[in-house]
């Protein structure tokens, strides 16, 4: 087979305000400033990048990696990726990061892969849901997309098994199973979380770690070798154990085996890798292991990722031990906040639904992604402390809005006549859509709200001032979806229009 499309020369990855360019771009480029595509495809490509950044240029420690600096670092990923060059062809002999292995498994398109396009006997609603044809960039794209967040279901083929003896990919019944979600997707889609700077080589040093963090990254105590430079031969041979072991392992698992064909891919499940409940998650996945049964943060597009940053950024605080745990955050924000004074906290992901097995998404199911800026100075236990106490306030603005919104409904309709103190579902489903309108305004001001949460004077003012403007949405979602038109819409929406004095009040 001929080998031709190598990534490390042919543009490919998507970049914001820029287009596509090559893996050589992505090290020889400081103005670079951000990774483009969907949330899902920015952390599938970060974990690639990171993994090819860990293989060439991982620091013995914290001295050896300001010393590096983010050139050193490009300098040693383009020898790196000049000495293995041949295995990042997208197609031919030994394709990037493919089972020739697997042609015997049933050709499935492209557009099975892909959760916002529409299959099978899946309704079309809009052009964009059909399937396109899909370029030489795009199925590499798919392919690195595939390796950690393929989603479960019977599009993939598990009758080809290439571990002999091996019988993760049968049900109870010695058949050919399902299969199984990716690691980084889970069960509904987690929230994955890292640090961006000015520049995508700046965020790909911000993220690296340190031999010492992988030595105490009990998870993965050890680095580990690029699948590219040696791929499994199966679902369970001694190269599959390695890469469920170490980092590399981690942030390319190999979780799918696939190989392209001329119309479409052969795809079956790959490495079965622990998850969360098993005591392993993806270093920028955050997990609470304090608990009985570990508690996974998921993608919740009701409430945008701005909204999880105190949970994010817990480990913060002195002597705490509990909560969600993202080691991308907690063993790299020293060196980051040391080496920039500005720099932000991405968290994206994708919700999913899962029905029999088969996950998909559907109804509110979507992509979330949220970007904070930080300041060195600003962030510590003071920040969080008050930025916890801004975002309760908040929330008692939300749960103001909501009551408010059931009373005018309730004394429209007079259908509390029970004495239940039940709201009716075309009432609460009128409440959470005043709720979702509110939090989408909210979010217009998430980052000025995170710039004023000090102890200055001057902070303080402001902070009163955007209390004023969540406020003033409150009561502009309650006035959208309260009319006041007639005389009895009049009575109702004055006595049940929310005051929001308290809330408003100096600290």
């Amino acid at each position: 087979m001929e080998n031709r499309f190598n990534l490390i020369d042919e543009p490919w990855i998507p970049v914001a305000d820029v287009g596509r360019v090559s893996l050589k771009d992505i090290f020889k480029r400081p103005d670079l400033r951000a990774l483009g595509g969907n949330p899902v495809q920015k952390i599938a490509l970060t974990k690639l990048l990171l993994a090819i950044v860990q293989a060439a240029a991982t620091p013995e420690d914290d001295d050896e990696w300001k010393q590096m600096g983010w050139q050193g670092m490009a300098d040693k990923c383009l020898a790196y990726l000049q000495q293995w060059h041949d295995r990042f062809y997208l197609y031919g002999d030994k394709p990037f990061l493919q089972m020739p292995m697997i042609q015997s498994a049933a050709i499935k398109s492209l557009g099975v892969l892909s959760p916002e396009v529409s299959t099978g006997n899946t309704t079309v609603l809009t052009e964009s849901q059909q399937e396109q044809p899909v370029s030489h960039a795009d199925q590499a794209i798919t392919i690195v997309v595939q390796m950690g967040f393929g989603l479960s279901g019977k599009k993939t083929d598990n009758s080809v098994v290439l571990s002999n003896g091996y019988k993760g990919k049968q049900n109870d019944k010695g058949k050919p199973a399902s299969g199984k979600s990716g690691i980084a997707v889970g069960h509904m889609g987690l929230l994955h979380s890292y640090w961006l700077g000015q520049s995508i080589l700046h965020s790909l040093w911000f993220n690296l770690f340190t031999q010492e963090d992988i030595t105490d990254m009990a998870m993965y105590p050890a680095l580990g070798t690029a699948p590219w430079e040696q791929m499994p031969t199966g679902e369970d041979d001694d190269i599959a154990r390695s890469l469920k072991s170490s980092l590399i392992g981690r942030l390319v698992p190999v979780g799918k085996f696939c190989l392209l064909a001329e119309t479409g891919i052969h795809y079956t499940d790959g490495i079965a890798h622990a998850g969360y409940l098993e005591g392993k998650a993806d270093p920028t996945a955050s997990i609470d292991f304090a608990q009985k049964k570990p508690k996974a943060l998921w993608v919740n597009p009701d409430k945008r990722p701005w909204r999880e940053l105190t949970s994010l950024l817990q480990f913060i605080e002195q002597g705490k031990t509990s909560g969600f745990d993202t080691p991308q955050l907690k063993l790299t924000l020293k060196r980051v906040s040391r080496s920039a004074q500005h720099f932000a906290l991405w968290s994206g992901g994708l919700r999913v639904s899962s029905n029999a097995g088969e996950q998909y998404a559907s109804g509110t199911d979507d992509y979330v992604q949220s970007e904070i800026w930080l300041s060195s100075e600003l962030l510590g236990s003071i920040f969080l402390e008050q930025l916890k106490h801004e975002m309760a306030q908040l929330e008692s603005a939300q749960k103001l809005l909501w009551g408010a919104v059931v009373r005018y409904f309730r004394q429209l309709s007079d259908i509390d006549k029970s004495g239940s103190g039940k709201a009716q579902p075309f009432v609460t489903n009128l409440a959470a859509k005043a709720t979702g309108i509110f939090w989408q305004l909210c979010e217009r001001q998430a980052q000025a709200l995170i710039d004023v949460c000090d102890t200055s004077e001057d902070a303080t003012q402001q902070r009163l001032q955007l209390r004023q403007t969540f406020a003033n949405y409150a009561l502009q979602t309650f006035d959208q979806l309260c009319p006041n038109d007639s005389a009895r819409q009049m009575d109702a929406w004055a006595q049940s229009r929310p005051n929001f004095s308290k809330y408003l009040k100096a600290e």
